[in-house]
């Protein structure tokens, strides 16, 4: 791969990443009421479920995607079905702001599940990966430096934009009051079971 490659492919990246979609909800929904840490690991998540359809695509796997349609829709069903478990249990506390930075280990799990779940549930991930690399990056004559290159690139543009997500909703979430805490929470909440529903509906 030239620089001209990996750069427009960086800036490619970087731009589907910023537009506003499902997992774009989500890591502001985790970062804003449970703190950076959780707005991190919802998009580290979503990278490596990049990760994972980046290499499907670069190995010229489609087909079995295909043929495995069938788990898809069940990884469809579980992601939104998780995320409106997650809704509905943010709902359901009393989150405080001070408490937003507190993350418990099983929580910052279900983060980085829900961004996982997110991506791995969105079968066309690989055909537009399939249809988009090729612009880039010769797949047909694809080297192991230009595939480490290929997923570098996405670690950094996926993860970089998703990260500043997160940091942004965690400045928004901190700076409300106190007495705002509960409204952030139910709002948050609210995107999280929406986005759920969503998945499901799409399955």
């Amino acid at each position: 791969m030239t620089f001209t490659n990996m750069a427009t492919l960086f800036g490619a990246m970087a731009v589907l990443a910023a537009v506003p979609s499902v997992s774009v909800l989500a890591v502001s929904a985790r970062s804003a009421t449970h703190g950076f840490a959780h707005g991190a690991c919802t998009a580290m998540g979503i990278v490596v479920g990049d990760l994972w359809f980046n290499l499907l695509a670069m190995l010229g796997l489609a087909l079995l995607v295909e043929m495995t349609d069938g788990l898809f829709i069940l990884i469809k069903y579980l992601g939104g079905t998780y995320l409106i478990w997650l809704g509905i249990s943010l709902w359901r506390s009393r989150t405080k702001v001070s408490d937003f930075n507190d993350a418990t280990r099983s929580s910052l799990l279900s983060s980085f599940m829900a961004g996982l779940l997110i991506t791995l549930g969105d079968q066309k991930a690989v055909f537009f990966y399939l249809g988009f690399l090729p612009a880039f990056v010769d797949l047909s004559a694809l080297s192991y430096s230009d595939a480490g290159l290929v997923m570098a690139i996405t670690v950094v543009a996926v993860g970089g934009v998703k990260l500043g997500y997160a940091y942004a909703a965690h400045r928004a979430g901190t700076r409300i009051t106190i007495r705002g805490g509960k409204t952030m929470s139910i709002a948050a909440a609210g995107v999280m079971i929406a986005a759920g529903i969503f998945l499901v509906a799409m399955a």
